[in-house]
């Protein structure tokens, strides 16, 4: 099987941003690096296996299908697969307004 190539949306990259800047100021930089290891193995997985993640719920209630979701909790990596390609739409925490958060981001970019 061919690898995809995985991008970030440039949204994608500032919760990336975000999150080490506010679990950097909340707990120690072990912890930190310890995170964003874990969220970029579950990304880098993706180049394999791009079908693996679920369908987030909130998109699925509303009918839409091309988007799936992979989980280092309580983060929630969402992503859309393309045939050759994996774009990394949103990376947030799962407790926030998830919704929102991704009607905002589908809408706006």
């Amino acid at each position: 099987m061919k690898r995809a190539e995985v991008f970030f949306t440039a949204g994608a990259e500032r919760d990336l941003q975000d999150l080490y800047d506010f679990v950097a100021a909340h707990d120690s930089v072990a912890q930190t690096e310890h995170l964003l290891d874990r969220l970029e193995a579950l990304v880098a997985d993706l180049a394999t296996s791009p079908d693996r993640g679920a369908h987030p719920r909130e998109l699925s209630a509303l009918g839409i299908q091309n988007y799936r979701q992979v989980f280092f909790k309580p983060y929630r990596v969402i992503y859309r697969p393309t045939g050759a390609n994996v774009i990394i739409t949103l990376v947030a925490d799962g407790r926030r307004d998830m919704g929102t958060l991704l009607a905002r981001r589908l809408l706006n970019g």
